[in-house]
Formats: C-alpha cells, sequence, structure tokens
C-alpha cells in the first residue's frame, strides 16, 4: 500500500478525489486517504468512454473488502479515456493512487471549475 502523500501538482475534491489538470484535460483519481478509508480494492466500475460528468456527482464505484463506494467527480467534462488496466488490478489504486492507479481522464466542460478545488495544503488540513 502507498504512503500517505497528497501531491502539491494536483488539486483535491472535499470527497476525497484528485485532479491533475492539463489545460482542457483532466485525470481523475482517489487521494490516498479515500484509498486507505476502503481498505483493499477489489473491483472497479468505471463509466464508459462519452460519458459527461458533472461535478460533485458520482461517476463510477470502487468495490472494497469493506464496502462499495462512489467515486465523485471534482469536475466536470467527457470521459475521453477510461483506465482499463484496473479491471485486472483494482489494487492498483490502493499501491499507487496518484499514478497508475488513476481512474479516467476527462475532457473539460468549464475549466473555471479549478478554482473550487483546494490545493494540497489546504486538502490535507481537512484531514486533521
Amino acid at each position: 500500500m502507498a504512503e500517505a502523500t497528497y501531491p502539491d501538482d494536483l488539486l483535491y475534491h472535499p470527497e476525497h478525489d484528485w485532479a491533475r489538470v492539463d489545460d482542457d484535460t483532466a485525470t481523475l483519481g482517489i487521494t490516498w486517504y479515500a484509498q486507505d478509508l476502503l481498505g483493499e480494492v477489489v473491483f472497479f466500475d468505471p463509466p464508459d468512454v462519452g460519458t459527461t460528468i458533472t461535478a460533485g456527482e458520482s461517476y463510477a464505484e470502487v468495490e472494497s473488502v469493506k464496502a462499495v463506494s462512489d467515486v465523485i467527480a471534482p469536475l466536470s467534462g467527457e470521459i475521453i479515456e477510461v483506465n482499463t488496466a484496473l479491471g485486472d488490478n483494482p489494487e492498483t489504486i490502493n499501491d499507487d493512487p496518484y499514478g497508475e492507479g488513476w481512474m479516467v481522464r476527462i475532457r473539460l466542460s468549464d475549466v473555471s471549475e479549478t478554482e473550487s478545488l483546494m490545493d494540497a495544503a489546504a486538502y490535507a488540513a481537512t484531514l486533521e
């Protein structure tokens, strides 16, 4: 399992999701804190490419040995890529939540939504 970290190059949503923004696209996943709460992830149910997601709403589910949880979108947009490797290896979410454990990539519908997300220090402060 990965160590507790919150990379400075990401933006964070209060529901323990992160976004790595690059111009008009973003890669999304769940934070170390979220995967730690879940425990061992055993299944990832992604949305289809082409699906439109809305910030603050569920776009996928992860199942762990403890529970099934919704994954909340930190930003709105259209799914342009799904991390299909998680189908065979969902535990990657635990092992590398900010790297190989990413979940989806989206084309942002409103780049200004990034202003409502937190930086790493602000997010970490919410966990104390």
